[in-house]
C-alpha cells in the first residue's frame, strides 16, 4: 500500500465508484421479476441481493484473472489508460440507467478498456482471440441460452400445474412459487457478486500492475476483494429503480411460475461461466431469461418495443464506451493537465445525470406489483373514456335525481330484504 502513487490511488477509487454503479445497474437482474410478482418487497429483496453480492465477492476469482492478465497486454500499459477506460464505462452505465435499459456494464467497462488500450498502444495491445472467446462468443451465447432454458422450464412448469382445478391449490401453488423465486433471487445475486464484483476486482488488480505494486499474473489482495464487494453490495442496496421497472414489467407481465423459471435458468449460466472464467453479461443473461420466460407461458407476450430498445443498447455498449475511453486516454496523453480535464469531466457528466434524474425520479413505490399493471390498464381506461359520453351532460341529471327521491329510496331500500319473507 505504501508505494501507491496519487495518480493510481485515484485509478482505484473511480473502479469502486465504477463498481457501485455496477451494483444499481444490475440489481434488476436478481430482484426485478421477485418484485414484480410480489415474492419479496422492493427494499427488502434489494437488502438481500446487497448481502448476497458481498458474499458471492469472495467465491472465486477466475473472472478477475481473465481480465487482469487476458483482455489486454499488461506490458507497457499506462494506469493512465486504466482510468480512461473508466471513465467511459461509467459514464455508459449513468446514461443507460437514465433511460431505464439493462445494458451491459461488464461490456461497458470492456468497451472502455479496450478503446482506451487501443488509443494508447494500437490493436496489438488488445488480446483478440481472448475478447472473442471470453466476451464476445458468451456475449451473443448468454441471453439465447438463458432464454431457451427458461422457455423450456416454464413449459414444463406449466404442465406440471395444469392438474391444478381450484384455486385453493393454485394460491397454494403460487405461495410456493413465491418462496422458489426468493431462493432463485438469492442465487442470482451471490452468482452476481461471484462475476461482477470480480471485474472492478481485476481492473484495480491491472492498476496496480501497472503501477509496479504487483507482479504479473498476480492474483487480487484479500483489500482489493473487500472493498469491490462493499461498493457492489452498497450501490446494490441503493436500488436501481428505473431498470427494476423495465425488467419487472417492461418486457412482460410475469407470474411466480415464470420468474422462478427466469431466475433459476439465469442463475444457472451466470454460476457456470463464472467456474469456466467466462466473463458474461449477467444482464444480458437475466434478459433473455425473462423473456424467455414471458413466451413459455400460453397466452405471455414480450413487449418488443422495449426488447428492441434494448438490444441497441446491447450492440452500443461495446463502441460507445470504447469511444469515450478512447477519447478520454487521448486527453489523459497530453500529461498532468489532461488526467485532471477527464476527471472534472467524469464529475461534471455524472451530476448531469444525476440532476436530469431529479426531474422525473424513479422510487421503490414506482416498482411495486400492482404496478406491474399499469400499462394494461391505461390502455383500457382510455379505450372506455373514448367511447364513453361527455360526463358533464350525463352526471348532472343523475345529481339531482339522487337529490329529489332520496326518502322514497330509503324507504324502497328497507323494504326490499321483507318482500321475499312475505312471498
Amino acid at each position: 500500500m505504501e508505494h501507491i502513487t496519487l495518480l493510481l490511488a485515484i485509478v482505484i477509487v473511480t473502479a469502486l465508484v465504477f463498481d457501485f454503479t455496477n451494483g444499481f445497474h444490475d440489481t434488476a437482474n436478481a430482484m426485478a421479476t421477485t418484485i414484480s410478482t410480489g415474492a419479496l418487497r422492493p427494499k427488502t429483496a434489494v437488502a438481500m441481493s446487497a448481502v448476497l453480492n458481498l458474499v458471492g465477492a469472495f467465491l472465486s476469482v477466475e473472472v478477475a484473472k481473465t481480465i487482469s492478465g487476458g483482455i489486454i497486454n499488461e506490458d507497457g500499459l499506462r494506469t493512465e489508460v486504466i482510468f480512461a477506460a473508466l471513465v467511459g464505462a461509467i459514464l455508459w452505465n449513468l446514461l443507460t440507467w437514465l433511460v431505464g435499459l439493462p445494458s451491459s456494464s461488464s461490456h461497458a467497462l470492456f468497451g472502455g478498456l479496450i478503446g482506451a488500450a487501443v488509443m494508447s498502444a494500437g490493436w496489438s495491445s488488445v488480446n483478440g482471440g481472448t475478447v472473442v472467446t471470453k466476451v464476445l462468443l458468451p456475449a451473443v451465447a448468454a441471453p439465447i441460452v438463458a432464454g431457451l432454458a427458461a422457455l423450456l422450464a416454464t413449459r414444463l412448469t406449466y404442465r406440471i400445474g395444469g392438474k391444478i382445478r381450484n384455486d385453493a391449490q393454485e394460491k397454494a401453488t403460487a405461495k410456493g412459487y413465491r418462496a422458489g423465486q426468493i431462493a432463485s433471487a438469492g442465487l442470482v445475486s451471490l452468482a452476481h457478486g461471484t462475476n461482477d464484483a470480480q471485474k472492478t476486482m481485476g481492473i484495480i488488480t491491472l492498476a496496480l500492475v501497472t503501477g509496479g505494486v504487483l507482479s504479473p499474473g498476480s492474483n487480487p489482495p484479500v483489500w482489493v476483494i473487500v472493498s469491490a464487494g462493499l461498493a457492489i453490495a452498497l450501490g446494490t442496496y441503493l436500488g436501481g429503480w428505473r431498470i427494476i421497472r423495465t425488467m419487472g414489467s417492461g418486457l412482460t407481465d410475469l407470474r411466480p411460475p415464470q420468474g422462478f423459471a427466469a431466475q433459476t435458468s439465469a442463475a444457472t449460466v451466470i454460476l457456470a461461466s463464472s467456474h469456466l472464467g467466462f466473463s458474461l453479461s449477467t444482464t444480458q443473461s437475466c434478459s433473455g431469461a425473462v423473456m424467455g420466460a414471458g413466451l413459455g407461458r400460453q397466452g405471455g407476450v414480450v413487449r418488443w418495443s422495449t426488447a428492441t430498445r434494448m438490444f441497441v443498447a446491447w450492440g452500443l455498449t461495446l463502441p460507445a464506451a470504447g469511444l469515450v475511453g478512447a477519447g478520454a486516454e487521448l486527453l489523459t496523453k497530453q500529461g498532468t493537465w489532461g488526467v485532471v480535464v477527464v476527471a472534472a469531466l467524469l464529475i461534471a457528466g455524472s451530476g448531469s445525470i444525476w440532476l436530469i434524474s431529479r426531474r422525473k425520479p424513479v422510487g421503490h413505490g414506482d416498482v411495486a406489483p400492482a404496478d406491474g399493471d399499469a400499462e394494461p390498464a391505461g390502455v383500457i381506461t382510455t379505450a372506455i373514456a373514448a367511447v364513453s359520453p361527455p360526463p358533464t351532460a350525463a352526471q348532472a341529471p343523475v345529481q339531482n335525481l339522487t337529490a329529489t327521491i332520496a326518502a322514497p329510496a330509503a324507504t324502497t331500500t328497507t323494504q326490499d330484504p321483507a318482500r321475499p319473507a312475505t312471498v
